[in-house]
C-alpha cells in the first residue's frame, strides 16, 4: 500500500528544516514572485536552489507555487521562472492561471502541474478540464465533503487541505480584498477582509449577533480523523500555514507524521490531551473538522474573534498601578506570552510571587503578579498564546536520518571496497591495496568504528556488512577518506536533477488589431429590468433566472447565467449560457452558444485563447485587470467583453450567515422573506447579501464605474461593453445606457 502524501508549508528556511525533520514528504513555498502569499519571507533563486538540494537531499519532494493570475507583461518573466525550476529539479508546480497552465505544459511536457484550489475544483466536469490540460494533480476545494471527495470520478491524483486556516469565501472567487483596497488574494495580496469587523443588518437596521466577526471561520484541525481522510483514498494531505512560524510548521507535522505513522502501524488513536493543548497553545481560532466531516454555522465560525485563541491558564483576581495579580490554573513561565481579559496582549518579561519576588515560573494555584504597564483595571480569564517551553522543544527537534546500508571488502593485496546503498542509490568506491599487518592487525571492530562516524552526515548505519582477512592492516586514515568519498558521492547521487531536458519553444500568438462594432451587454435580477433594456439596441442580456430565461430566449439575444459552484448538471442543448466556471465550460462546450463570465479570471492573452478554442464566442475580461495593463495589451482582445459598469460579486460561500446569525441554525427560510441583508464595515459601508441555490453571494459596496474609460478603450478595439444591473429603477438605468451611449457615440 503506497502511503498518503503529508505536505507541509514552509515560508522561510527555518521553516523548512522544521517541516522535513519533523517528517514531511513534500513540502510547497513560492519564490519572490508569483506566488499567492506574497507577504511570506518567500524564497530567492539562489535560496531555491540550495532548498530543493536539501529537501531532496532527505527525500523530500518540493512543489514550488506559481499561483496567481498573470498580466500579458509579466509572462515572459513568469516563464523565465518556471524554465528554472524545471532546470533545477522541482518536483511540480501548483498553479492556479490556466492560460500559463496551458502554455507551461506546451513548452515543459516533463514538468508536473498541480491545479491549486485557486482553480475552484470542486467538480468532474472541471477536473476533466485540467486533466485535458495535463494537470497531475487536483487540490480539491476545501467546501468538498469526505464522501463528495471520495465519490470523484476522476484520474488525477486528490490534494485535500487538512489543517490550517479556512478561507469563508470559495478559493479563487474571493475579490474582497481586491475591491476593496488594491491587493488581490487572486494576486497573493489578501489582507483578509473576512477576519475583519462587520455589522449583520436587516433592512437597514444592525442586528444583535453576539459577535462582531460573521466571516470568520475557525481553525481546521483533522488530527483525530486522520483514519478516515487516508481510507477516503486521497493521495496527499496538505497543512495551510506558509504565513505561520517555523514553530507552526515543526509542531503540526509532527502530529499528523505520527499520527498518519500509527494509522498504517495498526495503532491509530488520534492525539492525546497534552498534545492538543500544545496545538492549541501553537495556534487556533478555535478548531473545526471543518466541510470534510459536514461541519457549518457555530461549528465552523468563530464570530467573536479573529485572533489566536492559545489556551487559558489562570484568572486576572485583582490589579493596582503597579501589578496585575493572577491566579493560575496552567504553568506560566518566564519569556511566555499571555492575552489579558481586555483582549490585549504581553510578553512576560517579568513574573514575580506573592511577595513581589522575582521567578522564573509559576505553578498550577499558585498567585503570581504580572507588571501592569498600562494601569489596566481588569479582571477575568488569562490566556497563554505564546509557550516558551514548548517553542524550546520544538527548537530541538532530533535531525532527520537517511538508512544506509554498508559492505566493506577487506582483503590482502586487493583494493579496500566499500559499498553503500539507500535503498535507491549505490555507492561504490575503492581505496588503497590492503596490506598484510607487521604489528597491530586491522580488526571488524576498527574498521566498523570508523566506517560508523556518520554523526556530522544526513545517514545512520541501519547493516553493515565486513568481509575481511585476518592479519590485515589499513591505516585508519584511509577508511576515513573512503567514507568521506562514499559520503559525498552518495550526497551527491541523492540532490541530482534527473530529469530529461525536453524544453519546445512556443510562441505567443497576437492576434490583428480589428476595430468591429461596438456593442453593449447587460445582465438583468427582474423582468421589470428586462422590459427596460429591451426598448435600447442591447446585444446579449444575462439573466441567473432560469424562469426568465425560458420566457424570453425566443424573443431576444438572453443568455442564462449558470452557477459558480455546480454539483449537479442539467442538460442544455442549443442554449444561450453566461459560464462562470470551469466545469461548465467542459459541460456545454459543444453544443452551446457560451460566453465566459468575469468569475472566470481572464486576465492575459493566453488565458483568453484558452477558452476560444473551447468554442467560448465572447470572454469578459476580468475586473482584476489593471486599466493601465488593460490599455497596453487590448489590442489582443478585440471581441472581449470590457466590464463598464455594475456592482462586482465579492465572495460566494457554502455558509450561510443569515441561516446561522438570523434563523439560529435552522432550516433555511429567512433568505425567502423578502427581507433585504447586508453587512456594514467600520466605515459604514454596506455590502448587499443575496442567496441563491443555497449558496450566499456578497456584493461590493459600490459600483465599479469605468464608463469613462470607454473612450479609450474604443480606441484600442474593445468591441463589448458589459452591464451588471442590481437594484437599479429605470430612470437609474436610462442615465446609465445614455452615458455608454454618448462615451460610445452610437
Amino acid at each position: 500500500m503506497k502511503k498518503v502524501e503529508l505536505l507541509s508549508p514552509v515560508g522561510n528556511k527555518e521553516s523548512l528544516y522544521m517541516a522535513i525533520h519533523n517528517g514531511c514528504d513534500a513540502v510547497y513555498f513560492a519564490g519572490k514572485n508569483f506566488g499567492a502569499r506574497k507577504y511570506a519571507n518567500n524564497f530567492n533563486n539562489e535560496e531555491i536552489k540550495e532548498a530543493v538540494e536539501y529537501a531532496h537531499l532527505y527525500g523530500v519532494k518540493v512543489y514550488i507555487t506559481v499561483n496567481i493570475l498573470i498580466f500579458d507583461d509579466e509572462v515572459e518573466d513568469c516563464l523565465n521562472f518556471i524554465k528554472y525550476l524545471y532546470e533545477i529539479g522541482v518536483d511540480a508546480l501548483i498553479m492556479q492561471d490556466l492560460g500559463l497552465i496551458s502554455l507551461t505544459r506546451k513548452m515543459y511536457p516533463n514538468m508536473e502541474i498541480h491545479a491549486s484550489t485557486q482553480c475552484h475544483n470542486h467538480n468532474e466536469y472541471g477536473i476533466k478540464f485540467l486533466e485535458d490540460l495535463g494537470v497531475t494533480r487536483i487540490v480539491l476545494d476545501r467546501e468538498l465533503s469526505l464522501d463528495e471527495v471520495k465519490d470523484l470520478n476522476i484520474n488525477l491524483e486528490k490534494e485535500i487541505f487538512i489543517h490550517g486556516a479556512l478561507c469563508v469565501s470559495y478559493s479563487g472567487c474571493c475579490l474582497f480584498s481586491s475591491m476593496n483596497g488594491g491587493r488581490s488574494g487572486n494576486r497573493g495580496e489578501c489582507v483578509a477582509s473576512c477576519r475583519t469587523p462587520f455589522k449583520l443588518l436587516k433592512n437597514g437596521q444592525e442586528l444583535d449577533i453576539d459577535g462582531d466577526y460573521p466571516l470568520s471561520t475557525k481553525e481546521l484541525n483533522t488530527l483525530n480523523n486522520i483514519d478516515k481522510i487516508i481510507e477516503s483514498n486521497v493521495n496527499s494531505l496538505k497543512i495551510e500555514g506558509r504565513m505561520k512560524s517555523p514553530e507552526y510548521v515543526g509542531y503540526i507535522t509532527r502530529l499528523y507524521r505520527k499520527v498518519i505513522d500509527d494509522y498504517y502501524n495498526g495503532c491509530f488513536n488520534g492525539i492525546t490531551k497534552e498534545e492538543l493543548i500544545n496545538l492549541k497553545k501553537i495556534y487556533n481560532r478555535d478548531f473545526t473538522k471543518g466541510y470534510l466531516f459536514n461541519e457549518e454555522g457555530k461549528s465552523l465560525m468563530n464570530i467573536k474573534t479573529p485572533n489566536h485563541q492559545g489556551v487559558e491558564i489562570g484568572k486576572v483576581i485583582s490589579n493596582d498601578n503597579k501589578f496585575i495579580k493572577i491566579k493560575l490554573s496552567d504553568y506560566l513561565n518566564q519569556g511566555d506570552a499571555v492575552r489579558l481579559p481586555n483582549n490585549k496582549g504581553m510578553y512576560v518579561n517579568r513574573l514575580y510571587n506573592e511577595k513581589e519576588l522575582l521567578i522564573n515560573h509559576g505553578e498550577p494555584n499558585q498567585i503570581v503578579l504580572l507588571d501592569n504597564k498600562e494601569n489596566n483595571n481588569i479582571t477575568g480569564k488569562v490566556l497563554k498564546t505564546i509557550d516558551i517551553k514548548l517553542l524550546e522543544d520544538i527548537n530541538n527537534t532530533e535531525k532527520k536520518r537517511i538508512d544506509i546500508d554498508i559492505v566493506v571488502n577487506a582483503y590482502l593485496n586487493k583494493e579496500l571496497e566499500l559499498i553503500i546503498t539507500d535503498g535507491v542509490n549505490t555507492v561504490k568506491q575503492t581505496g588503497i591495496v590492503v596490506d598484510q599487518a607487521k604489528n597491530s592487525p586491522t580488526d571488524k571492530d576498527s574498521i566498523l568504528k570508523q566506517i560508523n562516524r556518520l554523526e556530522d552526515t544526513p545517514f545512520r548505519l541501519r547493516n553493515i556488512s565486513i568481509n575481511n582477512d585476518k592479519n590485515i592492516f589499513i591505516p585508519v586514515s584511509k577508511i576515513n577518506e573512503l567514507r568521506r568519498n562514499s559520503i559525498e558521492e552518495l550526497i551527491s547521487l541523492r540532490k541530482r536533477v534527473n530529469r530529461d531536458n525536453i524544453i519546445n519553444k512556443y510562441e505567443i500568438t497576437k492576434d490583428k488589431f480589428i476595430f468591429s462594432n461596438k456593442k453593449i451587454n447587460i445582465l438583468v435580477r427582474n423582468e421589470d429590468q428586462l422590459n427596460i433594456v429591451l426598448k435600447y439596441n442591447i446585444n446579449n442580456i444575462y439573466t441567473e433566472d432560469i424562469n426568465l430565461y425560458n420566457k424570453y430566449k425566443d424573443k431576444c439575444n438572453i443568455y442564462l447565467k449558470l452557477p459558480r459552484v455546480n454539483l449537479k448538471y442539467r442538460d442544455y442543448n442549443n442554449e444561450r449560457l453566461l459560464v462562470t466556471e470551469l466545469g461548465s465550460l467542459k459541460r456545454y462546450k459543444n453544443n452551446n452558444d457560451l460566453v465566459i463570465d468575469y468569475t472566470m479570471n481572464c486576465t492575459n492573452h493566453n488565458t483568453y485563447n484558452l477558452y476560444k478554442n473551447n468554442n467560448a464566442n465572447l470572454v469578459t475580461l476580468s475586473v482584476e485587470i489593471p486599466y493601465n495593463n488593460l490599455v497596453d495589451n487590448t489590442n489582443k482582445y478585440y471581441d472581449g467583453e470590457f466590464f463598464t459598469y455594475g456592482r462586482v460579486e465579492l465572495m460566494i460561500m457554502k455558509y450561510c450567515p443569515l441561516k446561522m446569525l438570523v434563523n439560529k441554525e435552522d432550516n433555511c427560510s429567512v433568505c425567502l422573506k423578502g427581507d433585504t441583508y447586508s453587512l456594514k464595515d467600520t466605515n459604514d459601508n454596506i455590502f448587499p447579501i443575496k442567496n441563491t441555490l443555497h449558496y450566499t453571494h456578497i456584493y461590493n459596496k459600490e459600483v465599479t464605474n469605468n464608463i469613462n474609460r470607454i473612450g479609450v478603450a474604443k480606441k484600442l478595439g474593445i468591441s463589448n461593453y458589459r452591464i451588471d444591473l442590481f437594484d437599479e429603477n429605470e430612470d437609474e438605468i436610462v442615465s446609465i445606457l445614455d452615458k455608454i451611449y454618448r462615451e460610445l457615440g452610437d
